[in-house]
Parts: C-alpha cells; sequence; structure tokens
C-alpha cells in the first residue's frame, strides 16, 4: 500500500509546475526586436512524454520537452529549424527584423516506444501565443 501511495506522490511532484523566472515572464511579454527577428519555438501541453532534439540553424541544438519553449532571437534571413533523431522534420522561417514568429514542435512516441519521429511546422500567432503561455522557458 505504501508504495502505491509513493507511486502516487511521486507522479504529482513530477506534474508540479516551477513558478516563473525573471527570463520566463519577460520572455511571454512578446516584445520584438528592432533589429532582429524573434521564433518561439514550443511543444504543446499534450504531446509524446519524450524529449526532442531539435538543430537551429548553425547556431547549434536545443532539448524540448512538453510544455516548454524556447525563445530565439536572429538576424533576419532565413532560418532553418530541424528535427535530431528518427525524424527529418524542418521547417525554413523567413524572418523581418521586429517580428515575431511561432514554431510548433511536435513529438510522435510514447515511454515504452521512445521517439518515432517528429513534425516542426510554423504557426499562428494566436496558436503560438497560446502555446508559449502555458509553457515554460526552456
Amino acid at each position: 500500500m505504501w508504495r502505491a501511495m509513493l507511486a502516487v506522490a511521486i507522479l504529482l511532484a513530477g506534474c508540479a509546475q516551477l513558478p516563473p523566472t525573471p527570463q520566463d515572464i519577460q520572455a511571454k511579454r512578446f516584445e520584438p526586436v528592432p533589429d532582429k527577428a524573434v521564433i518561439y519555438i514550443a511543444r504543446a501541453t499534450v504531446d509524446s512524454p519524450n524529449a526532442g532534439t531539435i538543430v537551429l540553424g548553425n547556431v547549434g541544438t536545443i532539448t524540448t520537452h512538453p510544455r516548454t519553449y524556447y525563445r530565439w532571437e536572429v538576424a533576419p534571413g532565413t532560418h532553418r529549424i530541424e528535427g535530431f533523431g528518427p525524424s527529418t522534420a524542418t521547417a525554413n522561417v523567413r524572418a523581418e527584423a521586429g517580428k515575431i514568429y511561432y514554431v510548433q514542435h511536435t513529438v510522435h512516441g510514447g515511454i515504452r516506444d521512445g521517439v518515432r519521429g517528429m513534425s516542426i511546422q510554423q504557426i499562428s500567432e494566436d496558436t503560438g501565443r497560446r502555446l508559449v503561455n502555458s509553457g515554460q522557458l526552456l
């Protein structure tokens, strides 16, 4: 019986969300940068429990988790976002200075079968803001 209660307590602790950081609060103001573009990359609230790694142009990689997002400030131009792993999903964002763009990163797969694939797609401002507001900054 105590093992079942411990398992429930651990599951509930894993669902708890940490309070927002000052960086998270700032990012959720959705402020543009005059000489750069901003690209938000967000994971859905209902998504695979697995982490997903993506490559951000020539900058490096990030690993996303459900209910997380990343704010990427870039120079104007075309920027490639590419899945890393068992998927070849990509999205190219044509970014203009002073504008904000939203990209959804979705990971497919479960705990038992791991990451089977992923999708990366540019989404509307309304959908993007909703995902960011429900997530936590990486």
